[in-house]
Formats: C-alpha cells, sequence, structure tokens
C-alpha cells in the first residue's frame, strides 16, 4: 500500500514539472510578442512595416483603435506594450489627465500639418471675423495657435509654447473668430465651408487635399510634434521595447517614410542608425 502511495506522488510531481515547464515555455512564447496600439494611417502601416524588420524572435502584433483615447488606456492599463499614435506633449497631457507614467521614445516622423481653406487661394486672402476651425484638445489646440502666431497673424504670450489656448492670444488683429472641433472632425469643417481649417494630412486626405494645398504650413524644425513610439514607465528599458525602437528606426520604415515626404505629407524624424 505504501508503494502506491509513493508512485502516486512521484507521478503526480512529474505531472506538476511537466505543467510548470509548460507554464513557462508558454510564458516565454507570449513575451516574445509585442503588442502596439495605433489608429490610422500611416502610423498602422508604419507599425506593420516595423512588424516586418523587427529581429528575431520578436514579433509585433497591431491593434488598432478609433479614437485618440483608446491607445494611451491600452498602454497605461498593461493591455498594450507600446502605442505609436502621437506626438509628446499629447502624450504629456494624458499623464496630467490620468495620473500616468507613458515615457515617448523614438521620434519616427513629423506630419506636415497646416490651415486649408474652401474660400481662400492664400492666407493673404484672410478676411477680417473670419472663423477658424482649430482643434479641441489642449496640445494640437496650441500646435495650430504656434502657426498663426509664426505667420505674424496673431499674437500669443511670450512665456507659452505648446500649451498655448486662445486665452493666451494677446493680439488678434482680423478679430479672427475661434471654433474648437474635435480633431476626428476637422474635414468635416471644411466640407461646412469654415473659412480656414487645421488639419493632418491623414485626415484631410479623403477630401482629395494634400500639403500643397494648404494656405499655410508649419515651420517645426525641433521635431516638437513628432510621432514617437510610447511606452509605460519601467518598461522602457526592457527588451521587447528596445527591440522595437530599432525596428521602429530601421531602414524598411525610413524608406517609406521617404516615399511619403516625396508626397510632402511628413518628414522623417530620425536617420537610420542613430542612438
Amino acid at each position: 500500500m505504501k508503494r502506491k502511495y509513493w508512485l502516486l506522488s512521484i507521478v503526480s510531481a512529474l505531472v506538476l514539472v511537466l505543467a510548470a515547464c509548460g507554464s513557462e515555455e508558454e510564458s516565454a512564447e507570449e513575451d516574445t510578442e509585442i503588442t502596439v496600439v495605433s489608429q490610422t494611417t500611416p502610423m498602422t502601416d508604419i507599425v506593420e512595416i516595423a512588424a516586418e524588420a523587427i529581429e528575431e524572435p520578436y514579433t509585433v502584433k497591431l491593434i488598432e483603435v478609433a479614437d485618440n483615447i483608446q491607445y494611451n488606456e491600452a498602454v497605461f492599463n498593461d493591455e498594450a506594450d507600446a502605442s505609436f499614435a502621437q506626438h509628446e506633449p499629447f502624450m504629456e497631457q494624458f499623464n496630467a489627465e490620468s495620473d500616468a507614467d507613458l515615457v515617448a521614445m523614438e521620434q519616427i516622423y513629423n506630419a506636415i500639418v497646416g490651415f486649408y481653406s474652401p474660400v481662400y487661394d492664400s492666407i493673404d486672402e484672410l478676411e477680417d471675423g473670419a472663423e477658424v476651425a482649430i482643434p479641441s484638445d489642449p496640445t494640437n489646440e496650441a500646435r495650430a495657435l504656434m502657426i498663426l502666431d509664426n505667420a505674424d497673424i496673431i499674437t500669443l504670450a511670450d512665456d507659452v509654447t505648446h500649451k498655448a489656448s486662445v486665452d493666451d492670444i494677446e493680439d488678434n488683429p482680423k478679430d479672427l473668430n475661434f471654433t474648437h472641433v474635435d480633431l476626428l472632425n476637422l474635414s468635416s469643417s471644411y466640407e461646412d465651408g469654415i473659412p480656414l481649417v487645421f488639419n493632418y494630412p491623414t485626415y484631410i486626405e479623403p477630401l482629395g487635399l494634400t500639403p500643397s494645398d494648404a494656405v499655410l504650413l508649419e515651420d517645426d524644425d525641433e521635431n516638437t510634434f513628432a510621432i514617437r513610439v510610447v511606452a509605460r514607465e519601467g518598461n522602457e528599458d526592457s527588451d521587447k521595447i528596445k527591440a522595437l525602437n530599432e525596428a521602429f528606426t530601421s531602414e524598411e520604415v525610413y524608406d517609406f517614410l521617404n516615399e511619403l515626404a516625396e508626397k510632402g505629407h511628413l518628414e522623417p524624424a530620425f536617420e537610420p542608425g542613430e542612438e
């Protein structure tokens, strides 16, 4: 009888060891998959190119979302390893509002943003009292206002930069009327006939427009608003994220960005091989 129990104990122990090994193998396999949340083209295209370029044993899984909230929530709540959908000021806004700890990683590209008009052929035609549609989120609102400030259409207070709002306008000689619109709905504002509308190439393209059609473009040599890989604090130095950064700054991604740069959509914000 004792021998029977002894054999059962050995068998049970072996089952537990094999189960543990299986769990470790599954865990190791899962740890080589990097989940990246993104929203729309060309960002999702770039994620897919990085997935092809990433070094073994890592693989990249793209998770597409439909708005500008889900990708940060997913990374913050440990539902994804990284996101590729935003610039650093937008991430900092999320951190401040959500007490989050997201970290901006590599600069990948700077979208050529600007103002479009269904009414004017040139910004010089801008009329007094004209309505201007700008993004409703604070960082993109600031970006739009900084473009107008640099063009001497308005004057912002000296101590504001990417946190500027309409309240920081010190001089508005044309008495422009600013309307805040969700970033994803700005193209509709253009279709509705608002004389001056801020927009990104990705969102204005469905209307058959490119940055060459803009009446006023951004000039940002410092890449303040470059789209970046974003990870959680404490995870940014992991082997997975290091491999991901290398893939995003690969020759394959750079070549794709240059194709879009030729169309005037963006400018690469890195050189392959840079550390």
